[in-house]
């Protein structure tokens, strides 16, 4: 499952996996940031806070998530991984390959830091 808080006011949006990613998850989402990014051409920031990846579900959740990624990324200027996961090291690298935004990782108890990142780039 995946919880979600959209900072309209800072155009953020911070995702919370805590359990197993379902196909609904990206249909809510979706539903959550479309009408955003319609009106304001894009989000400052994607704030990933999670300590470790928990999957998917199914199949299918992973081709709703993505089917996300490949529909949003351009609308992103900013991802901050925040997460003490093995995979941490190797985000970046995987992650340019298919997403045009700046990407990030920090410890997870760095969650202030990166959205500060997010914010100002800095």
């Amino acid at each position: 499952m995946l919880k979600f808080e959209l900072l309209r006011d800072r155009g953020v949006l911070i995702v919370t996996p805590n359990g197993p990613l379902e196909k609904a998850d990206f249909e809510r989402l979706a539903n959550e940031v479309d009408p955003f990014i319609a009106s304001k051409g894009k989000l400052t920031g994607l704030l990933i806070y999670t300590e470790s990846f928990p999957g998917w579900d199914s199949f299918g959740a992973l081709v709703s998530h993505l089917k996300f990624v490949a529909d949003h990324h351009r609308q992103i200027a900013r991802i901050a991984a925040v997460t003490d996961s093995g995979f941490r090291k190797i985000i970046p690298t995987i992650a340019t390959h298919f997403i045009e935004a700046q990407i990030r990782v920090f410890d997870f108890p760095q969650k202030a830091a990166a959205l500060a990142w997010l914010e100002t780039g800095e």
